[in-house]
């Protein structure tokens, strides 16, 4: 049976079909405005009815930032769009021409389910999934299973407190991981870098067009990539937060395999080698327990369009 997928982000929407094992047969992509719900709730409709006149559906699954209710139905509450318990598969199924469930799903869910089912993760039991962008996502997978928790909200690790009185977080908080182990923590320590390395900073400042205010993370994953030597120790501080961040994840879930997806993740072995030995550096009882994998994720932008489209047709 095939499903859509439908993968939310700030400004564009991607939704496509996917067929049973996890191939997108068509694809389109709409903009959206992130203040208007209901214009996101009719263009989901519009591009899922095209994609259905020319492919059988059986289930429509949609993957969007934020909390999801427990039965799948509502975003509880979402960072990026004006979502307050707003129920977003009712009112999709509500203005599609088809009979078929509508699924909620956390994204970064959705994409950990694409990698345990379709790419890196295919043959193991127990995986985290690190989405790492603006901010830090997880899933888990325990024993074969999502686990989404008693209320849905399960597996937001960015939202550890890793720092007492860290960085503020836009959760409320201080000190979550999140603030550390993110795209947006490597570009605060760009530029805080340019203003206090200047003999260092010449090319990540040549990238950003001499305004270090314009830099951004892939200017710094470049830089990296060029062999220039502060962005290379930028990227592997990265690198180590992650894995010190999901050695403490380790010592609750035990995860035979930690996949690393998201913007970031571009920078390969310039960050996963730091990460390595950050987890090892931190893992309890190391020596006398295996040591979880650690691997860049398969499945790239379109994780979530496939994640989300399985979880619906399960």
């Amino acid at each position: 049976m095939h499903a859509i997928g439908v993968d939310i982000g700030g400004t564009k929407i991607a939704i496509g079909v996917v067929d049973e094992e996890g191939r997108i047969l068509a694809q389109v992509r709409v903009e959206t405005n992130p203040d208007d719900a209901a214009s996101i709730d009719r263009a989901i409709a519009d591009a899922c009815n095209e994609l259905a006149k020319e492919h059988a559906v059986g289930a429509i699954g949609v993957a969007a930032a934020g909390f999801v209710s427990s039965d799948r139905t509502t975003m509880a509450f979402a960072p990026n769009i004006d979502w307050r318990d707003y129920p977003l598969g009712t009112k999709i199924a509500g203005l599609v021409d088809l009979d078929v469930p509508v699924v909620v799903e956390n994204d970064a869910n959705a994409a950990g389910w694409a990698e345990f089912r379709f790419g890196v993760g295919r043959d193991v039991s127990d995986m985290l999934m690190l989405t790492i962008g603006t901010g830090l996502g997880g899933a888990v997978v325990v024993d074969g299973n999502l686990v989404r928790g008693r209320w849905g909200v399960a597996a937001e690790v960015g939202h550890m407190r890793v720092v007492p009185g860290g960085h503020y977080c836009g959760c409320g908080h201080e000190g979550c991981w999140e603030q550390y182990a993110s795209g947006s923590a490597l570009v605060r320590d760009a530029k805080a870098a340019v203003v206090a390395l200047p003999h260092k900073a010449g090319r990540l400042l040549e990238l950003a067009g001499g305004d270090r205010r314009r830099l951004k993370g892939p200017h710094v994953t470049q830089a990296a990539q060029e062999g220039d030597e502060l962005a290379v120790e930028l990227v592997a501080k990265l690198g180590r937060w992650i894995g010190e961040g999901a050695a403490s994840v380790a010592a609750l879930l035990d995860p035979e395999l930690i996949v690393v997806g998201g913007g970031v993740a571009a920078a390969g072995d310039l960050l996963l080698e730091p990460a390595r030995e950050g987890f090892v550096s931190q893992l309890s009882a190391l020596g006398h327990r295996p040591v979880a994998r650690i691997e860049l994720a398969e499945q790239g932008n379109e994780a979530g369009i496939v994640g989300a489209a399985d979880l619906a047709r399960r």
